[in-house]
């Protein structure tokens, strides 16, 4: 199971001709090309489910919604689709873009909920060695560079200390790690098993940020 040429290339001149009258000549085109994409997203799915459990996956449409939007194109030129591991006891998410010169994968808490998002905060309050020592680990720092990425405050939130020793860690609103991928990389005949190699890298972050999520600053679980 690969990526073909050919879709990154219909993705590409849907990025230059991004308008209706384009997109339905080249509908058909569309078509094949999508299916392909699924049949890619599915045997990810299938090869996280040996090493996690995943029970959502979900193809992002490649309709634009523009109500709110200054930019006005109605596609989007890419292929995007995010995985959901099970269970209460089983957090962070997994996903994959495909967009020409601008391909990622990524994994982690994009925008967690108020309540995790402040017990997180408390645990890195707390002591933030352990999660500095998971995103130092080798295997990590070589697949996704040894930072977490995702949006951030200026300061400390509100009820923290601005000149906390882990404020770095404090302020952020979201805990992604990424990894970029070149057109080249893409069309490898071995991406599927790249991109299998990277999800696994992040799973001694995701069984930590799971157990913070399941306990109390005891250490006593939360789930009923």
């Amino acid at each position: 199971m690969r990526i073909e040429k050919s879709t990154l290339q219909f993705l590409k001149e849907l990025k230059k001709n991004n308008n209706r009258e384009w997109f339905n000549e080249h509908k058909p085109e569309f078509k094949i090309v999508q299916t392909q994409a699924k049949e890619f997203y599915h045997a990810i799915m299938d090869d996280l489910n040996k090493q996690d459990e995943v029970e959502n996956f979900k193809l992002f449409r490649i309709y634009r919604d523009v109500r709110f939007s200054k930019d006005k194109t109605p596609y989007q030129p890419h292929f995007a689709g995010s995985f959901s591991r099970s269970g209460k006891e089983l957090r962070g998410g997994y996903y994959l873009r495909l967009r020409p010169g601008e391909s990622f994968l990524a994994g982690g808490f994009w925008a967690p909920n108020k309540e995790d998002l402040f017990r997180i905060r408390k645990e890195f309050e707390y002591d933030g060695k352990e999660i500095r020592k998971i995103i130092s680990e080798e295997k990590f720092v070589s697949v996704f560079g040894g930072t977490l990425e995702g949006e951030e405050l200026k300061t400390a939130p509100r009820g923290f200390d601005k000149e906390h020793p882990n404020l770095d860690l404090i302020r952020k609103k979201g805990f992604i790690a990424v990894r970029r991928f070149t057109d080249k990389e893409i069309l490898d005949p071995e991406f599927l098993s790249v991109v299998e190699d990277s999800f696994l890298a992040l799973r001694p972050f995701f069984n930590y940020m799971s157990e913070v999520l399941t306990t109390n600053l005891n250490g006593e679980s939360i789930i009923d």
